[in-house]
């Protein structure tokens, strides 16, 4: 018989949940409630939160809003946005994560003591990098993969902080190239900013894939750390699959299989995950 485990780790992180929990909390008062931009990265999440009544809008949908509740999303904003909502007597459900919120200070003080260049590594144009960059009036430099960091200016001092949900081992592999190059007479300062809780779900992934003949990574596939969780599982496990949802499973790859393993990103809500696996029993009697 089929055995069909979900991984334990995988689900919603908690900037997520708590994001999920505020939006869950209006809307159960029946308040009106936009949320600036998708409240997570997996549709059959947002669709459930729109069939409770969410809203979710653009930055040009929200400059036409005035006198209402407007959830931020764990991915935190850029100081224009909170300036906005002033103006436009919008209420603001922050749900900014508090990982990203401390990283936004963080970037925004070294900013304000005005010295060298400040590096984020992170996605170009993803929600989280705009807010950090917006606390640097754009100037940040965004590196979103280690092949860009030759393009530095490694005579002047630099500042690199990470996006939470990079990578850690090319992190430090753009830590080490940037010491080996830095000139003698600037500043090298490297800030780990990466999450922990989604840090910690590259080794045991790694060792949950290993584990099964078949995985399922359930993800939405705008999922910045969902690609790199997919890309170590199919690393550790060739027989690796992405998807979606259960519409998805191809039967045929369960064909002399005798484990499956179901598991996702921190944007992956677990009745999802559960969907997946009662579609796979389903396909077995």
């Amino acid at each position: 018989m089929l055995q069909i485990e979900i991984d334990n780790g995988s689900g919603f992180c908690f900037g997520v949940t708590t994001a999920i929990q505020k939006a869950e909390e209006e809307l159960a008062k029946g308040t009106l409630l936009y949320c600036l931009g998708d409240i997570v990265h997996n549709g059959m999440e947002c669709e459930r939160l729109r069939e409770m009544g969410l809203i979710t809008i653009n930055h040009d949908e929200m400059r036409q809003l005035h006198d209402v509740k407007v959830l931020l999303r764990a991915h935190g904003e850029p100081p224009e946005t909170y300036e906005l909502a002033r103006q436009n007597n919008i209420e603001i459900i922050d749900a900014t994560c508090p990982v990203v919120l401390q990283l936004q200070k963080r970037i925004k003080k070294q900013y304000e003591a005005g010295a060298g260049q400040i590096v984020i590594f992170g996605k170009k144009g993803h929600a989280e990098v705009l807010g950090l960059v917006g606390q640097t009036h754009s100037d940040a430099i965004i590196i979103e993969h280690f092949n860009e960091v030759s393009q530095l200016d490694f005579s002047k001092d630099i500042y690199l902080y990470s996006q939470t949900t990079k990578s850690l081992d090319e992190f430090h592999r753009i830590i080490e190239y940037i010491q080996a190059h830095i000139s003698p007479e600037a500043t090298f300062k490297s800030f780990d900013t990466i999450c922990r809780s989604v840090a910690n779900r590259m080794p045991n992934i790694s060792q949950y894939a290993s584990r099964h003949d078949l995985i399922l990574f359930v993800c939405g596939r705008k999922s910045s750390n969902g690609k790199v969780l997919f890309e170590e599982c199919r690393r550790v496990n060739p027989n690796t699959h992405l998807i979606e949802g259960p519409e998805e499973i191809n039967p045929q790859w369960l064909e002399g299989i005798k484990t499956v393993g179901i598991c996702g990103a921190t944007s992956t809500p677990k009745w999802l995950m559960e969907q997946c696996r009662d579609a796979i029993s389903k396909m077995e009697q």
